[in-house]
């Protein structure tokens, strides 16, 4: 099966289509991580996004409930190198091919990668259209520039949870296999996880730590989150720009100072811009789990996992009052 990728900016790559039939559209964005392509397909920050594994083998060791984000894939599209139609691993409960066929997934493989990756990295992230149905690239490109752009877009309404839930499972108790004496700490403490596009294993790690964690959606307001006395708020990973998510923003602002809050990705987004903050969109994202991360304070670098195309500027945050604990190394 014969696909095709055309950008807005008029590059287009032929290649071979696997997975589903039919035509995605999305922000073109690249991913550098090796491993882990299962954990990227279904986390809901890649709403919206067609994504660009840069490491050349993508489903050799198939699929699995375990690995799963959320109850689904997220992303539009997929494109690699080489897209394996067979698994060898004893994890694997079905092969990749099934499994994005499954949830009508477009694939498109064997083209250059790197040449791509290169091109979104010189000239920045872009909409794209992948098709396996039609040929033609112009009319492709014409479509391509007639998707919405991310800039602007609330992205959290659409993958938040629609009612709130309580989240009972830690890491030890979803390993594959049963490590005997070892346990899930006992609930000691109450957090409030706001889901603006939640990973799972982020609730497994919460809850693993002794937290009893209840999530809640996107627009719960800092009323009813107090009114259910946590010990601390989550503000969770999510899809799109911060800048419209008004709602979530004054709510922060109303539950500072009460408890300890605590944001990643576009949570940290959110709090920075509750902080008198302005953020802006990166060239090309980061998404990886190779991002050096220097803390402030001790001058340690960690290794750290990204997966975010907006940041917060420094410079906008009033001094005064916000402390700069860690930067990113490769671009502040």
């Amino acid at each position: 099966m014969q696909a095709i990728l055309a950008l807005e900016d008029g590059r287009v790559f032929r290649g071979k289509g696997y997975g589903a039939k039919g035509e995605c559209y999305g922000e073109v964005v690249f991913n550098t991580s090796i491993t882990g392509y299962q954990e990227i397909f279904t986390d809901p920050s890649y709403c919206g996004q067609i994504v660009v594994l840069t490491n050349p083998e993508i489903g050799n060791y198939g699929t699995n409930v375990e690995d799963n984000e959320a109850t689904r894939p997220y992303i539009e599209g997929l494109i690699v190198r080489e897209f394996s139609r067979v698994s060898s691993n004893w994890r694997s409960q079905q092969v990749a091919e099934e499994y994005m066929e499954q949830f009508k997934i477009p694939v498109l493989a064997e083209i250059d990668t790197r040449a791509l990756v290169r091109h979104l990295r010189d000239h920045g992230v872009m909409r794209g259209v992948i098709s396996t149905l039609e040929t033609d690239a112009e009319k492709l490109i014409t479509k391509a520039n007639s998707i919405p752009k991310m800039d602007g877009t609330d992205l959290a309404k659409v993958v938040s949870t629609k009612r709130p839930y309580v989240w009972e499972t830690g890491e030890r108790s979803h390993e594959p296999v049963e490590v005997v004496g070892v346990k899930d700490e006992p609930a000691r403490f109450h957090v409030v996880a706001y889901d603006f596009g939640i990973k799972q294993n982020i609730l497994r790690k919460l809850r693993g730590e002794g937290c009893k964690v209840t999530v809640v959606p996107a627009e719960t307001t800092a009323e009813d989150v107090i009114g259910m006395k946590p010990d601390g708020v989550f503000l969770s990973n999510g899809p799109g720009d911060p800048e419209p998510c008004t709602y979530a923003v004054e709510n922060i602002r109303r539950l500072m100072g009460r408890q300890p809050i605590f944001g990643i990705c576009l949570g940290h987004q959110l709090t920075g811009i509750a902080l008198g903050g302005k953020t802006y969109k990166l060239k090309f994202g980061h998404h990886g789990g190779n991002h050096p991360v220097k803390q402030m304070h001790s001058g340690k670098v960690e290794i750290t996992a990204h997966n975010h195309n907006f940041a917060v500027d420094p410079d906008s945050l009033p001094q005064s009052e916000v402390e700069l604990t860690h930067m990113d190394l490769n671009d502040n």
